[in-house]
Parts: structure tokens; C-alpha cells; sequence
């Protein structure tokens, strides 16, 4: 009888003691460290910061919540999965104490914003992700084409 050895799964909490190395951007799938590719392009970075401003500088005045970027979300336990939107928007509501937690947030964020560059793989699927965890809406913003495309949970 053949006996595999299955890989031995990763928890959030594990996952939060690896430490960064090289600048290597690391995410957790269902229980397994998967790094990402890295976004080296200018414009990514150019993107993502712009993003981040307009919707924090929407949001903050209003006091409707707050902004992030390349924050932690356990979207899911058991395995667990731990993704980073490149930019993400918390509502107030969530926002224990009007601070965000020392930690991941345990939950998807309201929106998630991906910026996708012509070295990116494009994804319906990584919007699908956030919209099944939860998030009311999910920005791909296409930096090749200066496009977006909103995915929104009620369609």
C-alpha cells in the first residue's frame, strides 16, 4: 500500500509569523502559501496610490469608513485563506472602535479594488473570490487599457 504524505496545512495564525523576504508578496489559499507575482511596474504602484486616494478621500470626510491597501483579509477558516485586495474599503460599521484590528480583518472588505497591469493574468475568477466571501462590490482596474470593470454582489 502506498501512503502520501499530504502537505501540512497553514493556518492564518501561522501564516502571520512568516516572515517577509526579499519583497516577496505571499497570500493564503485554502490553508497553502502561494506567492504572487511581483508588481514591479511603475504604473501598478502609480494606480494602485490614486486608487487608494480618491476612495479614501471620498470616504474619510464622510466618515463612512477607511481605506486600505495590501491589508489582510481572512476570507475564510478551515483552510484558511488570507488574500490582499490591492486596495480595500472597510465601512464604518466594521471598524472596531474606529481602528482597525492588530491583525487580519475577518472579513472580506465592502470593496475590494485589483489593479491588473499587462503582466497580470487578468481574473473574473480573483472578483468572483471577493464577491463569494462577501464584499458588496470588487474594481478591476485595467492599467493597459485605462479601463475598469465593476463586479457587484447584486449583479
Amino acid at each position: 500500500m502506498i501512503t502520501l504524505a499530504m502537505p501540512k496545512l497553514v493556518t492564518a495564525e501561522e501564516f502571520a509569523m512568516i516572515p517577509e523576504c526579499d519583497g516577496a508578496r505571499l497570500e493564503l489559499v485554502n490553508g497553502e502559501v502561494k506567492e504572487l507575482p511581483p508588481s514591479p511596474m511603475p504604473i501598478h504602484g502609480s494606480t494602485q496610490v490614486n486608487a487608494g486616494l480618491a476612495l479614501g478621500g471620498f470616504v474619510r470626510p464622510r466618515r463612512l469608513g477607511a481605506a486600505f491597501t495590501e491589508t489582510g483579509f481572512l476570507i475564510s477558516r478551515n483552510p484558511d485563506t488570507v488574500r490582499m485586495p490591492d486596495v480595500a474599503f472597510v465601512s464604518v460599521d466594521k471598524l472596531p472602535g474606529a481602528r482597525p484590528p492588530d491583525w487580519y480583518f475577518p472579513f472580506a472588505p465592502d470593496i475590494a479594488v485589483e489593479v491588473e497591469t499587462r503582466l497580470d493574468t487578468p481574473s473574473a475568477a480573483r472578483a468572483m473570490m471577493w464577491l463569494d466571501a462577501g464584499s458588496a462590490q470588487v474594481w478591476m482596474l485595467f492599467t493597459e487599457s485605462r479601463s475598469a470593470t465593476v463586479y457587484r454582489a447584486d449583479g
